[in-house]
């Protein structure tokens, strides 16, 4: 008992995302290591730093839970499989996002209105004294150009997986360059004499944070708890759930459809319909584009409970009770 659950038809798609995911780890690292050299008293490097190393969290969650959705499979103690695995990673990376951001936010806000006024030095480079915002200006620029890469890269295969961890990693790699500009400016009008423009950009960068990381947080919190399935981007409905549960709803017009989302695949309930004489084609019933048929993992019918006869007699009861007249 250990067959995957992961659709074979996405597999090779899932290898390129696996494969992306680690070269985003190791460019991230390498940010992270070159912004670290260089970031002087400068609360916008700080915070371009904190978030490149926070950038690492989506990778490595997502490298994580691939791994238990493509070879674990389902086992005695997992019979459902790991399709909840990606949910989980979408959480924390969503939990780690918000927090983070809030927790910069508020360092760069108490840097802002206590007025403190950070300074560039200069560093000595082969017998030159070279200003440090120069090398952390050439640092901010390299560390622009992986995520601005890797983002594109990763929304269209987000888009074939139904991948909303893989998803959120693009947006923090678009955040990730957009802060990085931000930084440039920052540094910028720190050179130029503006003592504000350092906390400033890093109250800028931290706030788009928090933004994505509320979003993704409402998301995954949804997922987790079974709610209907959500669009990749934003927290509205998914396009493709929404015509599913219209066709469901046609096809089995006295009964109530209920669908939810584990991991990248929805499963529906038809509550209060009988499932048809022939077996099922879960194809057959995705009202959208064939080679999207996956997302239905599961369709399942369910009959109303029939009242027993202690219900029978009890509502007799009731209703011989209201037809005798009232006594005067």
């Amino acid at each position: 008992m250990n067959d995957t659950t992961f659709p074979p038809n996405l597999r090779p798609v899932m290898a390129k995302a696996v494969t992306l995911e680690w070269w985003n780890v190791g460019l991230s690292l390498s940010t992270v290591a070159v912004i670290g050299l260089v970031l002087g008293q400068s609360q916008t490097m700080k915070t371009v730093w904190l978030e490149d190393m926070l950038a690492l969290i989506p990778p490595i969650v997502f490298l994580i839970s691939a791994h238990f959705e493509l070879r674990r499979g389902r086992s005695r103690r997992f019979p459902f499989g790991f399709e909840r695995g990606n949910s989980l990673g979408f959480f924390i990376a969503a939990a780690a996002l918000t927090g983070v951001g809030l927790q910069l936010l508020i360092d760069a806000s108490f840097k802002l209105f206590s007025a403190e006024h950070p300074t560039i030095g200069s560093v000595t480079f082969f017998g030159q004294d070279i200003w440090l915002g120069w090398l952390m200006l050439g640092a901010q620029f390299y560390a622009l150009i992986p995520p601005f890469i890797i983002g594109r890269l990763e929304l269209p295969l987000a888009e074939q997986l139904s991948d909303k961890l893989l998803h959120t990693d693009a947006l923090m790699n678009k955040a990730s360059w957009h802060g990085g500009a931000a930084g440039c400016a920052g540094i910028i009008g720190l050179g130029l004499g503006y003592w504000w423009a350092d906390a400033a950009a890093a109250a800028f960068i931290s706030v788009g944070i928090i933004y994505d990381g509320v979003i993704a947080f409402r998301v995954a919190t949804a997922e987790l708890i079974d709610g209907a399935p959500c669009a990749l981007s934003g927290h509205g409905l998914a396009k493709d759930a929404l015509e599913l549960q219209e066709s469901l709803e046609k096809r089995f017009p006295n009964a109530e459809v209920r669908l939810r989302e584990t991991g990248r695949v929805i499963r529906a309930e038809i509550h209060g319909a009988a499932p048809p004489h022939r077996p099922v084609d879960r194809a057959e019933l995705w009202p959208g584009d064939p080679a999207r048929a996956w997302r239905l993992a599961q369709i399942s019918f369910i009959r109303e409970p029939e009242p027993s006869s202690a219900d029978g007699d009890q509502e007799q009861r009731e209703s011989s009770r209201k037809r005798q007249p009232k006594k005067e």
